[in-house]
């Protein structure tokens, strides 16, 4: 697509005019558009600078042309260095061309006040952060701001603008037509699959908390200073499971898991279960292998241990199981 770019052209207006004609011819020859403050009129003083302010935060880069002036004739600030300031707070490219000390220059266009010729140096400096090139004569300006110009945007490439009619060719507005229906229509099956999904999860769910309700495991109890195993008691998966999801959130060892249900289940509250294994280590891994098989845990080696932990699909069982016991308060009678 054509881009075009607003380039604002700053210059004092006195001691430059012959020169500064070329650049605005110079820039619709490359096919932009030129950009002079002079066009803000000459109302109010402040009316003028903040018009002049606004069109040039509009433009996509700044085009300062200096020689030895700093204030034109009548001024009392400095509106290149105003515009410098501007554009830098706004991000906008700012691009120099700075004439020579060595060329040739009419005495009567120089600064006559020491003051206003530091305050030009000074600025000059400035400009020579960025993108600048030094000029002799008119036709090296013309060579310079071309090449600045062209570097620049190849560098530094701008938002710019283009014609209405580049934008969407007829074609692609058909097919962004196309895509959108497509869009909307897998929107509406998304939707339509995911009550389905919904729909078999809870199917899933209830069969889960159905099996855990239904199966039992029978543990065995070894005590401190006992020779064998005691006390064998049939336990529900459901009970187990609910003991053991918070436990499983970090993770636990067959070991850790045999000791915690040990304490917790432990039926002769007299005696005291044994350190290593108070519940036999075969029947803790069968259980939660069960519970593996329902997708409810998982496991994973931990040198030569395994380490057990819930899945996020035991997590979102035990929700809802919890959810369903909260919600039995509200069919309760007072």
């Amino acid at each position: 697509m054509n881009r075009k770019y607003l380039i604002f052209v700053v210059t004092t207006l006195d001691d430059l005019k012959n020169e500064r004609k070329e650049l605005p011819r110079l820039i619709m020859e490359l096919g932009h558009i030129p950009v002079m403050p002079e066009f803000a009129g000459t109302g109010e003083e402040a009316d003028r600078r903040l018009l002049v302010r606004k069109t040039l935060e509009e433009c996509d880069y700044c085009l300062c042309l200096l020689a030895h002036k700093y204030l034109a004739d009548g001024e009392k600030t400095s509106p290149a260095e105003a515009e410098y300031v501007w554009a830098a707070q706004k991000g906008i490219p700012f691009i120099s061309l700075i004439l020579d000390g060595k060329a040739r220059w009419k005495a009567s266009k120089r600064e006559a006040d020491p003051e206003t010729g530091r305050k030009l140096e000074a600025f000059r400096e400035k400009l020579k952060k960025g993108p600048f090139a030094e000029w002799t004569g008119t036709a090296d300006l013309r060579q310079k701001a071309q090449s600045l110009l062209i570097r620049e945007m190849n560098l530094n490439p701008r938002p710019g603008w283009i014609y209405a009619a580049q934008t969407v060719d007829p074609s692609v507005a058909n097919e962004l037509s196309r895509l959108s229906g497509e869009n909307e229509e897998l929107k509406r099956r998304i939707k339509v699959e995911n009550s389905g999904i919904m729909t078999r999860l809870q199917d899933q769910m209830k069969q889960a908390l159905k099996v855990l309700a239904l199966n039992k495991a029978t543990l065995s109890f070894h005590y401190s200073g006992g020779e064998n195993w005691e006390n064998p008691r049939k336990f529900r998966y459901l009970r187990i499971w609910k003991l053991l999801v918070p436990e499983l959130s970090p993770g636990k060892t067959t070991a850790e898991i045999s000791r915690f249900l040990g304490n917790v289940l432990n039926p002769d509250l007299e005696k005291t279960v044994r350190k290593d294994y108070p519940t036999p280590s075969n029947t803790i891994k069968k259980i939660m292998a069960d519970f593996a098989l329902l997708r409810l845990a998982k496991c994973s080696a931990a040198g030569d241990e395994e380490v057990w932990e819930i899945t996020g699909y035991g997590r979102e069982l035990y929700a809802a199981y919890r959810m369903h016991l909260l919600e039995r308060a509200f069919k309760r009678k007072p």
